[in-house]
């Protein structure tokens, strides 16, 4: 059992691992695969992630105008559904999975070998270049970090939108989602937040660059 005072955003989870497979479906597909404990939704594809990926729409696999790969974000990968489906739909971009839990990426690593998807990067948030911009973001953010972490949280990544990029974050409704994104239309210079979808007591937010 986790440590009660152990929190998913913990880099090195003390907690045992307690490593097993589950079955989800991801993509469109049934899959298997690898979760711990220690980290976000460890037995199951949560609630929010679900309606999350039921609203989104599909990715743009195709190279962008220039040739180069399109990069895609998935923001607090925790075992990797969100980054998985994202590599699935858009097999020749790169998809950039981040998470401060170490056990967290590794267990995306692995997810994305078991499913053989070659283009998921799993890094922490610091190992991202600098010079990487984003076609799309989808994140269900950590809430529970604290307000002034995830406001920077927000404001770090948002802000490498690409000029027509867009991002999608689901929010529980009842821990804040409207008020974020009232905040989000106030602090975010360029950026527009929309609802897109609600279901479950949840909140899609959609962001785009400002016309």
């Amino acid at each position: 059992m986790d440590d009660p005072a152990e929190h998913y955003f913990t880099a090195r989870p003390a907690s045992d691992a307690e490593r097993r497979t589950i079955d989800v479906r991801l993509a469109g597909e049934d899959v298997t695969v690898e979760v711990a404990s220690g980290i976000f939704s460890p037995g199951r594809l949560d609630l929010g992630t679900q309606v999350l990926l039921r609203s989104v729409p599909g990715l743009d696999a195709s190279p962008r105008p220039d040739g180069s790969a399109r990069q895609y974000l998935d923001v607090g990968c925790g075992w990797g559904p969100v980054a998985l489906t994202m590599a699935t739909q858009a097999p020749e971009s790169v998809v950039w999975a981040v998470d401060v839990n170490e056990r967290s990426l590794d267990l995306t690593r692995r997810n994305a070998q078991r499913l053989g998807l070659g283009n998921v990067r799993a890094v922490a948030p610091e190992e991202v270049p600098d010079d990487v911009v984003f076609d799309g973001i989808w994140s269900n953010p950590p809430i529970r970090v604290g307000k002034a972490e995830l406001h920077a949280l927000l404001t770090l990544w948002l802000g490498r939108l690409a000029p027509d990029g867009d991002a999608h974050l689901v929010v529980q409704r009842n821990l804040g989602a409207d008020s974020l994104m009232r905040w989000m239309n106030d602090s975010l210079p360029g950026l527009t937040t929309s609802k897109l979808a609600s279901a479950k007591g949840f909140r899609v937010l959609h962001v785009t660059r400002a016309s």
